[in-house]
């Protein structure tokens, strides 16, 4: 038994005579960013918004006379352009050319009637100056001034008659006073029309609108007062229109005309007017036009610059969150500012300062006051 107890005091004293193992401890890996400095600018921010294009005149093809259609034009199709003054289709003019004839046959029978009383009122006139024995003021009616009267005012009615006929002899070939093309075509050939029956609808292609919607803020960055009204397209705001067709971009130059002088009640917004001249023709980009209807981006040339920290766009992150190295290498998470972004840039008037390095690097798990190591994309580049 005391054999037993001292072998194992033994054993316990080697056991704690021996030594520790050292302890080789791996220093912390670091995550490496790319970083980009912040700096500071002074820019002119484009505000942008959207619209549709729209037609500065559209209208209903009435007509002022009813008939039987009988001609109708290739340009009076969906889509078709038009000439101003060009005949887009024409009603049956056989009762008014009718109509016209018995008019002018009104005209020369009030005519000769108008001789007729006025002959007689000369005589008149000449037996009351050879007969001075009658005495007293002869009467209108007695020297036939009267019926002259009457002769002339029925004359005036047949000429008016007349004129109503022309009218409406010219008014069975429809058309209209501008350049445009149809949107809608409602009759065919041979089709009874009646006055005031819609046949279509025309617009103009002279000119389009885009209306714009834009805030407060926007109004004052574009230096816009509500009512505003351009006096001259050199002197107003610029617009470069955009919208995607297909695989391409296109752009179209225009202008901004008047600002409405009311706040919309539903959606507190003010509306601009711009407008683009020729938007088929002249204003068409590789034969491509700003065609009524289409949906466009909008971005308005500022009038003054301002101050704003530009950094990559990258460093955004959800709207309104950047990553900032720190002199400590370790990472803050702060909220900016936004004033506007780009394809490659973006800007903003607060949460960073100018020589700050921000983060452009994926990060998905980002912790704030982590360590990391900062890395330049140029002096990543030398070393490679």
């Amino acid at each position: 038994m005391l054999v037993l107890l001292a072998g194992f005091v033994i054993v316990k004293v080697l056991a704690d005579m021996r030594p520790e193992p050292e302890k080789n401890e791996e220093a912390q890996r670091l995550v490496s960013l790319y970083v980009d400095e912040v700096r500071s600018e002074n820019v002119r921010v484009d505000v942008s918004t959207q619209g549709e294009v729209r037609p500065k005149t559209e209208i209903d093809l009435i007509p002022q006379v009813s008939g039987r259609i009988v001609a109708m034009s290739e340009q009076f199709n969906e889509g078709a352009e038009f000439l101003p003054g060009a005949m887009l289709l024409k009603i049956d003019d056989t009762d008014y050319r009718l109509a016209l004839v018995r008019a002018e046959a009104r005209v020369a029978e009030a005519k000769t009637e108008l001789q007729r009383q006025q002959a007689t009122r000369a005589i008149k006139e000449a037996e009351w100056k050879e007969d001075r024995q009658r005495g007293g003021v002869p009467t209108s009616f007695a020297l036939n001034q009267t019926q002259v009267e009457q002769a002339e005012a029925m004359l005036a009615a047949a000429e008016a008659d007349l004129s109503k006929a022309r009218l409406d002899l010219e008014r069975t070939e429809i058309a209209v006073p501008f350049r445009g093309r149809v949107r809608t075509r409602n009759v065919g050939i041979g089709q009874y029309v009646a006055a005031g029956q819609a046949l279509g609808r025309v617009f103009s292609i002279d000119t389009v609108e885009i209306r714009l919607p834009l805030t407060d803020n926007q109004l004052v960055e574009l230096n816009l007062p509500l009512g505003y009204m351009a006096g001259d397209m050199a002197t107003a705001p610029r617009v470069d229109f955009s919208a995607t067709l297909g695989n391409r971009e296109y752009h179209w130059p225009g202008h901004i005309v008047r600002v409405n002088a009311a706040v919309d009640n539903d959606t507190r917004l003010i509306y601009a007017i711009a407008e683009v001249v020729d938007p088929y023709g002249a204003a068409a980009i590789d034969g491509m036009p700003m065609a009524v209807g289409l949906f466009v981006n909008a971005g308005i040339d500022a009038v003054s610059e301002r101050q704003a920290y530009v950094m990559p766009r990258l460093a955004l992150r959800n709207q309104d969150k950047v990553y900032v190295i720190n002199e400590d290498n370790r990472l803050e998470i702060r909220t900016v500012e936004v004033l506007s972004t780009s394809e490659d840039r973006v800007l903003v008037t607060a949460g960073v300062d100018s020589g700050d390095r921000v983060v452009t690097s994926t990060l998905p798990n980002a912790v704030d006051g982590m360590e990391v190591e900062p890395l330049t994309r140029d002096a990543a580049a030398q070393e490679g």
